[in-house]
């Protein structure tokens, strides 16, 4: 029997980072390629370097990247016989993989029964207890009514965990921490995951207090071979979703690794898995792991599995797709030092993580680290879809030396016009509890403090410096000698530097309360400036975007509104005069309030979904509603009002 089913040309079914990545392994393998794409991604950099490209509809992934029908047409028009489905999207769903099957094209990953049998995260437990895979304690019943699921919780006992049956990513989740809680915390799970998988179950777990995280890389082919490849650790994570993992853990032994190795092949070989795919486990504190769930795709962290084997994880899966064997052995898989990734999320971290969107102006990646992304100058981050836009992924011959390269390769790391979580990611990697290799998942919400310092110090030497840059080099119709007055903004504080300019680049800036700062600007190209700061040489990125100056130095990135010209207002306004604005570019899901309507302050108004994440907004005063600009399913864009309130009194 030929159980061989080769192709010559890959679709790749996703977009951006991960979609340039898999072009990337298909042309080594000879394969041609085919990329699809949104109306948002149209000047994406990924759609510019496939073979060939087709615009497959709309920003919103419905009408796009999850529309199944369009693909498939796509790999018709082009004639590929394959599609890569990457991460995220369709990577998991099962009746994509089967519409593959029956247009004749093979799909890159396991059997849809075997999506469909971990999809199902209850049914994926049932199975791996019998495969002899240690499991979770929880609930995973048909009666899915509000008050068996709290009865049942209870019996479990808080803190319980719900998760959504269908889900991933951290997206219908929630920890509750005790039984009041819980009503409110399963409506929010449920309404999640109804909106990203259509699937509004829940199964009940017990909540371990701050566990490691440790998944198993596992790869099969369709002739009964399979091997691990070690395993990382994705314990730095912020709402349930990983911002940092490494290979191999720091607390995993040698034989612990063959054992929870072994017991990962087992499972894949009991349900007849084929392709690369990732065996999810909790860690406790006596060294006990339990099941969590199997990601049936490439995960986002396969770059530091491929760093300490030397594996190429998407030509195995090419590979293997075809009807190949596996190429080595357990025995021939070895491990190499250590590498650790950092994820760049499109992100605020000090204001709870709140996705991010626009233009990114400018973006700079060091080149002794490795770096995937899809990233240009002036590219779209649009807020449709997952906020990660990047990862540095530093491989050294130690933990240390590897921690060591990714501090330095994010430091190096510049993306302008859109914020990023790209200093908080330096600020855990250098937290003493991750460097000495005792993060667990509770890592970022026991140190927030320390790794959000307090900023307003370093923001008002920013805006001076922002300043400087500003005037610098001024045009000679600038009086020498003369204080000229900037006033710069940056969410809802303003700074008023003053900027005499000398000759030959030098100035002087003053700003009340603040030491005056003696500048002296050396030299600038394409953003790139050095500069003089009272006597001491600094490098920085500046750019001018049409809102205001963004400037990158000593660590940090500050981005202001210049308001110099602006007219001069009595108070904020943002507060507490009863506006709702949006705190991103988003799309509205629910609207929860209508004129006329009383509601008190603190009162859930209204819920904007952005990068897949739910984020509810609220009212800040008492009293009654007197318009709603917005109705569900329309794009909000950042800062703009979308409900009103009259306050009361």
């Amino acid at each position: 029997m030929d159980d061989k089913t080769p192709f010559s040309k890959v679709l790749v079914a996703n977009r951006g980072e991960i979609a340039l990545r898999i072009l990337h392994s298909a042309r080594k393998l000879g394969l041609a390629t085919v990329a699809v794409y949104s109306d948002a991604d149209k000047n994406a950099l990924y759609v510019t370097l496939a073979d060939q490209a087709v615009c497959i509809g709309g920003a919103q992934p419905a009408q796009s990247y999850l529309n199944i029908d369009r693909i498939i047409q796509a790999a018709r028009q082009t004639g590929a016989d394959a599609v890569h489905p990457g991460y995220g999207f369709l990577a998991e769903n099962a009746e994509f993989a089967e519409a593959c099957g029956q247009a004749g094209i093979v799909f890159v990953g396991p059997s849809a029964q075997a999506i469909r049998d971990m999809g199902d995260k209850a049914r994926a437990k049932a199975l791996m207890e019998q495969a002899g895979v240690p499991c979770v304690p929880g609930y995973r019943g048909d009666d899915q009514t509000a008050g068996t699921l709290e009865n049942e919780a209870a019996k479990i006992g808080f803190p319980v965990m719900i998760k959504a049956l269908a889900g991933g990513g951290g997206r219908g989740m929630r920890l509750v921490g005790e039984q009041g809680d819980f009503a409110n915390q399963l409506a929010r799970a449920t309404s999640e995951a109804k909106a990203a998988f259509g699937d509004e179950r829940v199964l009940l777990e017990r909540a371990f207090v701050n566990p490691r995280h440790i998944e198993f890389q596992v790869v099969a082919d369709r002739h009964g071979n399979a091997v691990h490849c070690g395993e990382r650790d994705c314990s730095v994570q912020r709402r349930h979703q990983k911002l940092i993992e490494e290979a191999p853990s720091p607390v995993i032994s040698a034989r612990q690794r063959a054992h929870m190795g072994q017991v990962s092949v087992n499972a894949a070989l009991a349900i007849g898995y084929e392709g690369v795919g990732t065996f999810e486990y909790l860690l406790d504190d006596a060294g006990d792991f339990y099941f969590m769930e199997m990601n049936t795709r490439l995960q986002v962290e396969h770059p530091v599995t491929e760093a300490v084997t030397g594996l190429d994880l998407v030509e195995l899966q090419l590979r293997i797709a075809a009807g190949d064997e596996l190429p080595v052995s357990q025995q021939d898989i070895t491990f190499s030092g250590h590498a650790i990734e950092a994820r760049i999320c499109a992100e605020d971290p000090a204001a709870g993580f709140l996705p991010q969107s626009g233009t990114l102006a400018y973006q700079r990646f060091p080149g002794q680290v490795r770096v995937d992304h899809g990233l240009a100058d002036n590219t779209d981050i649009p807020p449709q879809y997952d906020s990660m836009i990047a990862k540095v992924i530093a491989h050294g011959a130690t933990r240390e030396d590897a921690r060591r390269r990714l501090v330095a390769g994010l430091t190096e790391t510049a993306l302008l016009g859109v914020r990023t979580n790209r200093s908080f990611l330096a600020a855990c990697l250098v937290h003493p509890v991750f460097a000495r290799g005792g993060a667990t998942t509770g890592f970022i919400a026991e140190n927030r403090e320390t790794l959000l310092p307090d900023m307003s110090g370093a923001e008002a030497q920013g805006a001076m410096v922002a300043a400087a840059l500003m005037r610098a080099g001024a045009p000679t119709r600038l009086v020498h000698g003369f204080a000229t007055p900037i006033r710069l903004g940056r969410d809802g504080s303003v700074h008023d530097p003053r900027v005499t300019v000398a000759a030959c680049g030098a100035c002087s800036v003053s700003m009340p309360g603040q030491p005056d700062l003696r500048f002296r600007l050396m030299s600038e190209c394409r953003g790139q400036v050095s500069f003089e700061l009272n006597g001491v040489v600094h490098s920085a990125i500046f750019i001018r975007t049409p809102d205001g100056p963004v400037v990158q130095f000593d660590g940090q990135t500050f981005d202001f509104r210049d308001l110099t010209f602006d007219p001069a207002v009595s108070g904020d306004g943002a507060r507490g005069d009863g506006r709702v604005r949006a705190t991103m570019n988003g799309t509205v899901v629910a609207v929860d309030v209508a004129p006329g309507d009383t509601v008190q302050a603190g009162q859930k108004v209204l819920v904007l979904e952005a990068m897949k994440m739910e984020h509810a907004h609220v009212t800040a005063v008492a009293g009654t509603v007197s318009a709603v600009h917005v109705r569900v399913g329309a794009q909000a864009v950042a800062r703009s009002v979308l409900i009103e309130v009259d306050p009361t009194g």
